[in-house]
């Protein structure tokens, strides 16, 4: 991989994360409502003046302008801002939520890639035939349930009526786990039903995105020739098919990623998840808007990044892609 194309990128990151700032930054302005109409609301009836000191306090007096240029400055200095509500830096806060959100994002795409692109093969061997359309009937019904649906009915089912996952939480409070292993299980215990509600529907996706891909390469002329000079049917499939057929799925799966943040918003809802998500989401409804802007910022980034690194994952799946 060349050093030049990851400078290259690096570079295009800057005015992509300035514009990202500047529209999210304009829009919640252009919001109705701020942090100081939230506290003076919680205090009851507030005079004029503690509101005048309330958005002199938070900087909320001066005009757009200069607010937008004070918080440039302020992210190029690595400083997101303080969070009035929680009473602590932004970074902090993000840095304290985000792993969650990184164990959710990553165990939903792992099982969905591994999962989809298993079904897709098998699939693909066995085209029109039932095995065939078993799998496509269950990744149409997987595509077209709610991933909140799907996360409810799991609910009921495993923690409710049968009780084998818990319901709610990143782990078990007040557990004494006696070794990281233990709190490992205890983890992943709790992120089952998460991960699976979050994965469905790209599941799907890469299932029938594998399964045509690999329909199409088995008739190109290169696979003809493997043939004829007697290459082995599994060896076929897996050296020349399978490999071909990754390309558009990790293409799709970079895609995905932003959709992906999205949708991690609604599972650690129900799910009661502390990430990035579910700070958002409080954020938005206590007008915390440096908290807001560096959850939005954040996740720009963890998308930019992810796409890199699946940039880079290419020219694993096939050596011939350079990048340039």
């Amino acid at each position: 991989m060349s050093h030049r194309y990851v400078l290259r990128k690096a570079w295009q990151l800057i005015p992509a994360l300035l514009g990202i700032l500047t529209i999210n930054f304009v829009i919640l302005h252009l919001a109705p409502g701020d942090i100081a109409d939230v506290l003076a609301g919680e205090a009851g009836a507030a005079s004029p003046e503690y509101m005048a000191q309330l958005r002199s306090q938070f900087g909320l007096d001066q005009s757009l302008p200069i607010q937008y240029g004070k918080y440039i400055l302020s992210v190029v200095h690595g400083d997101l801002g303080y969070s009035y509500r929680y009473h602590m830096p932004v970074s902090g806060l993000i840095l304290g939520h985000l792993p969650v959100t990184l164990v959710l994002m990553g165990l939903a795409l792992l099982f969905a890639i591994g999962v989809g692109v298993l079904l897709g093969v098998i699939a693909a061997r066995h085209v029109d035939t039932p095995v065939d359309w078993f799998i496509t009937s269950i990744s149409l019904v997987a595509y077209s349930l709610p991933g909140f649906w799907l996360a409810l009915m799991m609910i009921v089912l495993f923690s409710v009526k049968l009780d084998w996952l818990p319901s709610s939480g990143f782990e078990t409070i007040g557990a004494d786990y006696r070794s990281w292993f233990a709190a490992l299980l205890d983890t992943l215990r709790h992120m089952i039903m998460p991960a699976l509600s979050l994965a469905a529907f790209y599941l799907a996706v890469y299932t029938r995105l594998m399964r045509a891909s690999m329909i199409e390469i088995f008739e190109m002329d290169f696979v003809r020739t493997a043939r004829a000079k007697g290459v082995s049917p599994s060896a076929v499939t897996f050296r020349h098919v399978v490999r071909n057929a990754l390309i558009p799925v990790v293409t799709m799966a970079a895609l995905h990623i932003g959709s992906l943040v999205g949708g991690a918003v609604v599972v650690e809802q129900v799910f009661g998840l502390p990430g990035i998500g579910t700070l958002a989401f409080e954020a938005v409804f206590r007008r915390d808007f440096n908290l807001v802007l560096g959850v939005l910022l954040f996740s720009s980034l963890l998308v930019v990044v992810v796409n890199l690194l699946l940039d880079i994952t290419y020219t694993l799946v096939d050596p011939r892609i350079e990048l340039m």
